[in-house]
């Protein structure tokens, strides 16, 4: 639970907003303080002055009486919601709003010493003069550059924290708002990101648990989508190749049983004398087929995986492929003659100069020459062809044999795939020659394409391209 990623989002999201509005809490209430005290200082000045000018003056000129001075501060007082105390320059208050008898025996400078020397002070009770702590400002009365008194303001700290909490209160409003739309917000993301997260997860579980066939489904149309659409063709690919590696292991085993269980038993035969000496030499015979069929087995299974792991290296010359088809055709005079099968070359011009890998494509024509006669009835007839088309030159091998189903030519390309269910037909296939047939013809770039019909014949025709230099390959 703790390693999962929504309760990782889940914990981090909690945490940094708990972090946000404890900070705002407290850092935000002593910066809102140190504002409000600031702006309060300003604006309790800026009344003493005012007060100074159009109160004090008339005790400094003598037309106003202690008394008729706190009458008229009093209703400033009222107004204002502050203290105010007026001073003499000895420090003597003749003028307080609240305490009329305090003019009888305070003096500042004994009460509160400094106090007058001092622009303002923040959060004092003045000595325990003060019932609650006050924010003091003090105002020196001048005139003539000579100082007459002062005028001292006291206004209750509870009003400025009062007022601090007040905007504190807005912003944890605010911050509630907020949360929600956080949360909001993290459940949209939570559906948007984690949920498809999941979604391939499970995915990716079935998968390795060998179900190759679940799918993903997702009614959206984004990256994720866009994964999960690559994730389930991984699967598909995964499930196809898991069932090409059982195929592949059965049928190596069987091509590998047949020939290994003949030779096995001919052998037991010959050695516990079941088969007379005089007729030793026939099955010697069989177990040298059968064992040539295994050396073909394995060399073409080698080609075959070199080809997929390694890539096909090309040696890429210029040869006469017209003279490639007859030394290949050469090749199968013997079996050729065994069969009564002749070969008919046609060829568009004396040569046919191409650029490749003269010895893959060599094979090439030998793997469907070789296919051609395995499947060519007796007095038959192979044509093999080259005619040149924009650039392009096009070989065919043509056989007249049993054809190939409609229903399995797409399958012919792949390895150890024979046309007869029973593999048993053609002793001597391996299944393998059209699949390295296929590899060879992709790694030049070039297309083969086959034609069949069902007891008339079989056509295969791929394409080189036409060589614009001089022959590099002596033939």
């Amino acid at each position: 639970m703790f390693h999962k990623l929504s309760f990782k989002l889940s914990s981090w999201f909690i945490l940094i907003f708990l972090i946000f509005a404890l900070a705002l809490n407290t850092l935000g209430l002593h910066f809102l303080e140190h504002k409000l005290v600031q702006k309060q200082i300003s604006l309790l000045y800026e009344e003493a002055q005012v007060i100074s000018s159009q109160y004090l003056s008339k005790y400094y000129d003598q037309t106003a009486s202690p008394n008729d001075i706190r009458t008229q501060l009093s209703a400033v007082d009222t107004f204002l919601g502050v203290r105010i105390m007026a001073v003499k320059k000895n420090g003597d208050v003749f003028a307080d709003t609240r305490e009329s008898d305090f003019t009888k025996y305070a003096n500042l400078n004994i009460v509160a010493p400094g106090l007058l020397e001092q622009y303002y002070i923040k959060n004092t009770t003045l000595n325990g003069f003060l019932q609650t702590p006050s924010l003091a400002v003090c105002y020196v009365i001048n005139s003539d550059k000579n100082i007459q008194g002062y005028v001292v303001l006291l206004e209750p700290w509870t009003n400025i924290t009062a007022a601090a909490y007040k905007y504190i209160d807005v912003i944890n409003v605010c911050l509630i708002i907020l949360a929600i739309i956080l949360l909001c917000t993290f459940i949209y993301l939570y559906y948007v990101l984690i949920h498809p997260v999941r979604a391939l997860n499970k995915c990716a579980h079935e998968y390795a648990n060998g179900n190759f066939n679940y799918e993903i489904h997702m009614k959206r149309k984004d990256e994720f989508k866009d994964l999960a659409t690559s994730v389930t063709y991984i699967g598909t690919e995964l499930g196809s190749l898991e069932n090409y590696q059982k195929k592949f292991i059965a049928n190596v085993s069987h091509d590998f049983r047949s020939p290994l269980t003949s030779i096995k038993g001919y052998a037991e035969a010959m050695k516990d004398g079941t088969i007379p000496y005089e007729m030793q030499n026939k099955y010697l015979d069989i177990i040298l087929f059968e064992s040539e069929r295994l050396t073909k087995l394995t060399s073409n299974l080698l080609t075959l995986n070199n080809i997929k792991h390694n890539g096909t290296i090309l040696h890429i010359t210029s040869f006469d492929m017209n003279q490639i088809i007859k030394n290949t055709a050469a090749t199968f005079e013997g079996i050729c003659t065994k069969k009564r099968i002749r070969f008919e070359l046609i060829f568009e011009s004396k040569q046919a100069i191409v650029c490749g890998d003269v010895d893959k494509i060599q094979q090439v024509i030998y793997n469907l020459i070789d296919n051609a006669i395995k499947f060519s009835q007796s007095n038959s007839v192979i044509q093999i062809g080259t005619e040149e088309k924009n650039d392009k030159l096009f070989i065919s091998v043509k056989d007249h044999g049993i054809g190939i189903p409609a229903n399995s030519l797409h399958k012919i390309w792949e390895r150890f795939y024979k046309t007869d269910s029973s593999r048993g037909k053609d002793k001597k296939g391996t299944g393998l020659g059209l699949s390295i047939v296929k590899e060879i013809i992709n790694a030049h770039d070039e297309n083969i394409t086959v034609a069949s019909t069902v007891d008339v014949g079989t056509e295969f025709i791929f394409t080189l391209p036409m060589s614009e230099g001089e022959l590099t390959l002596p033939m």
